[in-house]
């Protein structure tokens, strides 16, 4: 998958760049144009935040709208501050856009379209993507490759965002919750920017010493059965599927 980056200059452009090496086009109604994509474009993210951490922040946000395919996210000075989300589903990159718009990501305000052209990967199961080949070999040179964020499923096995609903041994309503089976890369903004997006959310608490275990607090007892409900079973990762009770009293 290739890039083209935001045209230098003082202006800023409302055209995200294109995923197959097409250069933007910077006209007032170019956002209008953009046709529903299973790839979105995210701009203003705060590039400060590691690569890695950032595509994992990513994935952990967007994965609840339904399977992410691919997280682009570089380090390049044209590419500061930029990623792109592949969507397997056109619903959940529609749905995901809308919810998440403005969204605080790393206390800054993502800004999100629908990417211009399909990635590599909606492309080929289109059939679109031999059309794109050419002008991929053209622009190759000095790119960084394309890392898939997760490993591709066997045939049939596709990994779903939430595990089938099991039944899972619980306390008397409180409006602590307690997480567990988390996976050792998870932090305190990870789960944040899952949690506050729940009405009554307060903060989450990490316990030293025990990355698969934390506490989300909430104002009361049913704003976090609300959160335990639509989480549960929510991964983090492709492996860890999330546990989620309320704390004991």
């Amino acid at each position: 998958m290739q890039f083209s980056s935001r045209p230098a200059g003082g202006g800023s452009c409302s055209s995200p760049p294109d995923l197959l090496g097409a250069r933007c086009e910077c006209t007032r109604d170019s956002t209008m144009d953009i046709r529903p994509n299973h790839t979105i474009y995210i701009n203003n993210i705060n590039d400060k935040v590691k690569k890695e951490e950032l595509k994992r922040s990513l994935y952990a946000l967007f994965s609840q709208f339904g399977q992410v395919v691919e997280i682009v996210a570089m380090k390049t000075m044209k590419m500061r501050g930029q990623s792109f989300v592949v969507f397997k589903e056109l619903a959940a990159a529609t749905n995901a856009l809308r919810q998440l718009q403005g969204f605080p990501f790393y206390n800054k305000p993502m800004r999100i379209q629908y990417a211009k052209t399909d990635s590599e990967v909606i492309a080929k199961v289109k059939g679109t993507y031999g059309d794109k080949e050419k002008k991929k070999k053209d622009k190759k040179k000095g790119l960084e490759p394309l890392t898939s964020l997760t490993k591709k499923p066997a045939a049939g096995s596709a990994v779903p965002v939430h595990s089938p609903a099991a039944q899972v041994p619980d306390n008397p309503p409180n409006y602590i919750l307690f997480l567990n089976n988390l996976p050792e890369e998870t932090n305190e903004m990870m789960l944040s920017m899952l949690f506050n997006q729940f009405p009554g959310f307060k903060e989450v608490r990490l316990v030293p010493g025990k990355h698969d275990i934390s506490f989300v607090e909430f104002e009361s007892d049913t704003q976090a059965g609300v959160a335990k409900d639509a989480l549960q079973g929510f991964r983090i990762t492709a492996t860890c599927a999330m546990k989620i009770t309320y704390a004991k009293k």
